[in-house]
């Protein structure tokens, strides 16, 4: 658990398939806080990992393409100081696992930007995942930084 004054210890992310949102938001906090902040992804169920995902984040120097999704009940045994849920269902099942452990949740409302996989171009597809990846990073820094004695944004 976090410490009187400090930014959380170890925190959920969660969304609906584990595949875009959830490891996008992990792996930039990851990168930003190394090992500062013990950092999982999880979701509501487990989706695949997402090259689309892979890709955007590569572009930033971020690696993503080990990720393994995992569901949120794998966590239930886990303690969590802050669980930042990105979706609607993954809110709601944060919400219940605050009756297992007594976490923070936060509701950080994030665009599926697989909606878009069927019916646009390559390019569009993936200006949609950076628009999720950019805005993830953004409200990251600003949530975790001012914690970790970095610059508030």
């Amino acid at each position: 658990m976090s410490r009187e004054g400090d930014g959380p210890q170890t925190v959920l992310f969660a969304c609906a398939l584990n595949a875009v949102r959830s490891p996008m938001a992990a792996a930039i906090l990851r990168h930003l806080m190394g090992d500062r902040v013990n950092v999982s992804s999880a979701g509501v169920r487990a989706g695949i990992t997402d090259p689309y995902a892979v890709a955007v984040m590569d572009e930033i120097g971020i690696d993503i393409s080990d990720h393994e999704p995992t569901t949120l009940k794998e966590h239930e045994t886990d303690t969590f100081d802050l669980i930042v849920t990105l979706s609607p269902e993954a809110h709601h099942h944060g919400i219940e696992l605050t009756r297992l452990m007594p976490a923070k949740v936060e509701y950080w409302p994030t665009p599926d930007a697989t909606a878009l996989t069927e019916c646009a171009d390559r390019d569009e597809v993936l200006a949609a995942y950076r628009s999720v990846r950019d805005s993830l990073f953004q409200r990251i820094k600003a949530r975790f930084l001012p914690a970790a004695g970095g610059p508030s944004v």
